[in-house]
C-alpha cells in the first residue's frame, strides 16, 4: 500500500497560465513563499505542460513543487460535473495526458464556437487577440473571453451579470464540452503512479460518487476549500475515515480570474503532511 508524506504547510490546489488562471507560474510562487508556504501543487486544468516551469522556480524560492492536475469529468450516473485532482504522478504522465488531450481539443473547440457567437450577438471580440492573451496556455477558457470583453473584476455584480447572460441558461454561448467519466480519470492518474483525489465535493455535491471510485484507485478527498462548510469538512471526514483516504486541500486559486483568495490562505489538514513517496 502505498504512503503519502506531505509537506507541513501545503497549499495543493493553484492554477496559473497554464489553464485557466490569471498569473504566471513565478507571480504564484512568490505570493506561496511570501505565505511560508513550503509546499505547492499546480492543478491546472486538463494539463501538464507547466510542470518543467513549475519545478525550476519552485527550487529557486525554496518551495517543494508537487506535479497535480485538476481534470475535468463527470458523473454520468447522476449527470453532474465532477473534478478529479492528481498528485506526484510521473511528470511524463502519458496516461494522463491521453486522456486530456481531448478534453483540451474540445474545450478550445467550443471555446471557438462561443467567441463566434458571442461575436454574432453584437459584441466586438477578436479571436487571435484573445488565442495570444491566453499563452501559454494553448487552449482557450471561458476567463480569456471575458477579460476581452470587460475590465470589472471577476467577483464584481458587473462581471458575475456579463458572465451570467452570456454562458448561463439561455446565453448565446451557453453549453459545455463532453467530459471524461470520473472513474476513467481516477485510472489515468493512478496509471501513471499519482494519488488520485476528489477535488471540492462540496462545491459539485460529489460526495455519493465517492465510494463508487474507489474500485478504480480513487485516494484521497478534498477536505480544505472555500466552497466548503463545516458541514462539508465533517462530511469529508467521515468519508475519509471510512474508506482510509487521503484528505487534501488548497485555496484553488486563479488570481484575476477567481475569487478573492491568496495563496497559502486554504492549505492540507497538518495532520497530513505530501513532499515524496514512500
Amino acid at each position: 500500500m502505498k504512503k503519502w508524506v506531505w509537506a507541513l504547510k501545503a497549499d495543493l490546489h493553484v492554477h496559473s497560465y497554464y489553464s485557466d488562471g490569471a498569473d504566471s507560474v513565478e507571480r504564484v510562487i512568490k505570493k506561496a513563499k511570501k505565505a511560508g508556504l513550503t509546499a505547492i501543487s499546480f492543478v491546472d486544468h486538463d494539463t501538464v505542460s507547466g510542470w518543467q516551469e513549475q519545478q525550476r522556480i519552485a527550487e529557486t524560492y525554496g518551495i517543494q513543487a508537487i506535479p497535480g492536475i485538476e481534470i475535468s469529468a463527470y458523473d454520468f450516473k447522476r449527470q453532474r460535473k465532477v473534478h478529479i485532482l492528481g498528485y506526484h504522478f510521473s511528470p511524463e504522465a502519458p496516461a494522463i495526458t491521453r486522456v486530456c488531450s481531448r478534453l483540451l481539443e474540445l474545450r478550445h473547440s467550443h471555446s471557438m464556437w462561443q467567441v463566434s457567437q458571442i461575436q454574432a450577438a453584437g459584441f466586438h471580440l477578436n479571436a487571435e487577440t484573445i488565442i495570444e492573451s491566453a499563452k501559454p496556455s494553448t487552449t482557450v477558457y471561458k476567463q480569456h473571453i471575458m477579460q476581452q470583453l470587460t475590465d470589472a473584476h471577476y467577483t464584481s455584480k458587473e462581471y458575475k451579470f456579463l458572465y451570467k447572460s452570456l454562458f448561463k441558461g439561455t446565453g448565446v454561448a451557453a453549453g459545455d464540452v463532453d467530459y471524461v467519466d470520473a472513474a476513467e480519470a481516477v485510472r489515468a492518474i493512478v496509471a501513471d503512479g499519482g494519488l488520485a483525489v476528489v477535488a471540492h465535493p462540496g462545491q459539485l455535491d460529489s460526495f455519493d460518487l465517492v465510494p463508487e471510485l474507489l474500485e478504480a484507485g480513487l485516494g484521497g478527498i478534498e477536505r480544505n476549500h472555500f466552497d466548503h462548510s463545516a458541514k462539508h469538512h465533517q462530511k469529508v471526514e467521515e468519508l475519509a475515515q471510512q474508506y482510509g483516504l487521503v484528505m487534501t486541500g488548497g485555496s484553488d486559486y486563479h488570481g484575476a480570474f477567481g475569487t478573492a483568495v491568496e495563496p497559502g490562505d486554504i492549505v492540507s489538514p497538518e495532520d497530513i503532511n505530501i513532499v515524496k513517496r514512500l
